[in-house]
């Protein structure tokens, strides 16, 4: 429910964040009067990410045990590289985005007969990136996850998310958006790294991957995966009481990669404050 909740949060926040600096940009502008392009590529891209997901989920109902495997390891790793993406764009390019944003719509606001289809269109996709990614990710918790506890996890995370970005818009809200998509990051790619390895579970069991199957230890005397400290590690971070030498690996590398290449940046920052402070 936990990693649910806070993924939505997240990718809600987002695309809240893009609705807020495009409103407010029109506003700003004196182009009010495109508002409803906006509420229309917002209302199309919904559809779009809701259309995705129930169709992914109803046709992966279908599949035999074997092909359930293989459809939730792709799903699995799409959603890896989709979360792992995801954090590195927002890292490279988050302090660029509103400038960006900006020349889009004076882009498709420029004279012209679609100029309402423009921003509709401009909306559209900067929304349905974001819920695409949110739905590939739900989609893997789902199905490495039993309960209603991911589904109600998610809607609160959205909720919470629109009435942050609403807040935000307002000025009622004021949040260290820097901070926050920081620890969120680092949350992801944890996340991410099991996600990973439940992956390589799943192959296995399709039987497209016999390798490194040797249990790498067994915690299960002293914390079962199924017991209630366990199922909540499960939950987040994919814990397995007897993971194989192919899963930890995986999982440790994936890490090992991911994380100083994303704290990096953070730590260079920190290294060049006290440079400029002392010029």
């Amino acid at each position: 429910m936990l990693v649910a909740f806070l993924i939505m949060l997240r990718e809600g926040l987002e695309a809240a964040l893009i609705v807020g600096i495009v409103a407010s940009y029109l506003k700003q502008t004196g182009r009010e009067r495109w508002m409803p392009a906006i509420w229309a590529g917002i209302a199309l891209a919904c559809l779009l990410c809701l259309g995705t997901g129930l169709t992914l989920d109803l046709v992966s109902a279908e599949f035999p045990q074997r092909q359930q495997e293989m459809f939730e390891a792709a799903v699995g790793l799409i959603a890896v590289g989709i979360l792992t993406s995801m954090v590195f764009w927002m890292k490279k390019a988050g302090h660029s985005v509103k400038a960006q944003l900006h020349d889009s719509i004076d882009d498709a606001l420029r004279p012209g007969a679609r100029q309402g289809a423009a921003l509709v269109g401009m909306v559209f996709f900067a929304v349905a990136r974001e819920g695409l990614e949110a739905v590939f990710f739900l989609l893997a918790v789902f199905q490495q996850s039993s309960g209603p506890g991911a589904a109600i996890g998610a809607a609160v995370g959205l909720l919470a998310a629109a009435i942050a970005g609403g807040g935000l818009y307002y000025g009622g809200v004021r949040l260290n958006l820097r901070l926050f998509f920081r620890m969120t990051g680092l949350f992801i790619l944890v996340v991410a790294a099991g996600l990973l390895a439940g992956s390589l579970r799943a192959l296995h069991e399709a039987g497209l991957w016999n390798g490194l199957q040797t249990v790498a230890f067994d915690l299960s005397p002293v914390l079962p995966d199924d017991g209630a400290l366990g199922s909540v590690l499960a939950g987040l971070f994919g814990y397995q009481d007897t993971p194989t030498v192919g899963e930890v690996s995986a999982y440790v590398l994936f890490l090992l990669l991911s994380l100083p290449a994303f704290l990096s940046g953070g730590a260079r920052r920190a290294q060049a404050a006290p440079a400029r402070s002392g010029h």
